[in-house]
């Protein structure tokens, strides 16, 4: 009787959480499951305790990628496994998943409720919660199969043993298509440079699943009349961003490196600085594998400036990358556009963009921007090197942005932080990969359940304010 009122008393208190509280609580929950899992001595090796295995399940859930531990020396093959599985469980979207399992746990909701769960799962629509959840999982699982089919075939030939090299190709492709970063190797994917198959696959695997399901599902389903005009508003404008940050990106870092003499291109040839140069741009929004050393001394300060404006933009909404999201800057610079040209409305591909978007794109910079910079302060206060040399503000910033934008780059800050440093970095990536907006409302609903109710019903009058 006591077990039994214990699990209706924690289901009335489910019933009573709001979508995004449901997925605040769900995500720490997973995280604190992987998290007992990982430091068992089935997982890893005595060198992982439980700040090691919170830390890794952590960056895993949020697939972020940043790392304190030696994923191929510290985890056993059962660990990997839990770590593959906890970055699919975060990569095919936190939310969806919560969303989904929402659907077990409060039962006979009203539609008004159920409206609200498919707009968390991107607004797909009443009753489609299920049917969008086994779209985003076939659509994964297809990739993944795809991508290690392809770097076991012809990517990771060096490797003799074909188990090794098969759970290499399965468990990199679920890395790169979760935008996770992790790898096998301590040096990432360094020694696999000059190796055009597993690059571009990489690439591959890192577009299509930071692009998102619902682009891939229009690409899809416009297949055999794939022109411009059959593919929505969204779709268009996230391929045409995400090209046009890659081409920044790509050609941004060989000017800045070549023209800086930066030490990871000086003993390249051309077609290898630009193989790298694709690989970096794609891969900071927001992989995190690497195929060159980055750190102060290999690169230059205005190359790691375009690296962390990538990681700050990020995927796409509704993909397994994080950032502000591609669209959230297409609609910012439409918002410029219109503003410079004296327009009262924000238009882009000659169609009307609601204020309430603009604003939420407005909201999410300036929040993103302003909880990076508290992050940076808060390492600045107390990271060292262990009692020698501080930490540059570049290196802290850096280290914020990809923990924040759950990229995985690390210029050699995050393994020598002391525990205040790493929890700081804990927190960024569990806000960046949930959304700072949906954590603010979490916290804002439960704060202020009954006020919200009242401001609802209220209208305010209008005046200017000049800016």
């Amino acid at each position: 009787m006591p077990l039994t009122n214990a699990v209706h008393r924690t289901q009335d208190w489910y019933r009573r959480l709001t979508v995004p509280q449901f997925t605040v609580v769900t995500g720490l929950l997973v995280i604190t499951a992987g998290t007992l899992v990982l430091v068992t001595p089935l997982c890893s090796s005595n060198n992982v305790g439980l700040w090691e295995a919170l830390f890794t399940a952590t960056s895993a859930v949020t697939v972020t990628g940043l790392s304190i531990i030696d994923i191929n020396q510290d985890l056993t093959m059962v660990g990997q496994g839990v770590l593959a599985a906890m970055i699919m469980a975060g990569g095919l979207g936190l939310m969806a998943i919560t969303t989904f399992l929402q659907g077990f746990v409060v039962r006979g909701t009203e539609l008004r409720c159920r409206l609200d769960r498919g707009k968390t799962l991107d607004e797909f629509g009443v009753g489609g919660v299920g049917k969008t959840f086994r779209g985003i999982a076939i659509t994964a699982v297809v990739m993944i199969l795809i991508g290690a089919t392809t770097l076991y075939t012809f990517g990771f030939n060096d490797i003799s043993n074909r188990g090794e090299r098969l759970w290499a190709s399965l468990f990199h492709s679920i890395s790169a298509y979760n935008n996770a970063g992790f790898g096998l190797w301590s040096d990432s994917l360094e020694h696999y440079r000059m190796n055009g198959v597993v690059n571009i696959t990489i690439i591959m695997l890192i577009v299509l699943g930071g692009l998102g399901w619902r682009v891939t599902n229009d690409l899809w389903s416009n297949r055999h009349r794939l022109q411009r005009r059959h593919l929505s508003l969204h779709t268009r404008l996230v391929l045409r961003t995400s090209l046009i940050l890659t081409l920044v990106g790509t050609i941004g870092l060989m000017i800045t490196e070549s023209l800086s003499h930066g030490n990871i291109f000086t003993s390249m040839g051309w077609p290898e600085r630009l193989i790298s140069a694709l690989f970096e741009s794609v891969s900071a929004r927001t992989a995190g594998f690497t195929n060159v050393q980055l750190s102060l001394e290999s690169m230059s300060d205005s190359g790691l400036l375009l690296l962390m404006t990538l990681m700050f933009i990020g995927a796409s909404p509704g993909g397994t990358g994080g950032g502000i999201k591609t669209t959230t800057l297409a609609a910012l610079m439409a918002a410029t556009r219109s503003t410079l040209r004296g327009q009262n409305d924000v238009v882009i591909s000659h169609r009307q963009i609601s204020d309430k978007v603009v604003l939420k794109a407005v909201g999410i910079t300036v929040a993103s921007l302003l909880f990076v910079l508290m992050m940076a302060l808060l390492l600045g206060m107390t990271s060292n090197l262990k009692g020698e040399d501080p930490f540059t503000f570049l290196e802290m910033l850096f280290t914020c942005i990809s923990a924040f934008a759950t990229v995985g780059f690390d210029v050699g800050v995050t393994r020598n932080l002391g525990h205040f440093g790493q929890l700081v970095l804990i927190v960024g990536m569990f806000v960046g990969r949930l959304g700072i907006l949906l954590l603010l409302s979490a916290i804002w609903e439960a704060v202020n359940r009954e006020r919200m109710h009242r401001q609802n019903r209220i209208s305010y009058p209008r005046e200017d304010l000049y800016v």
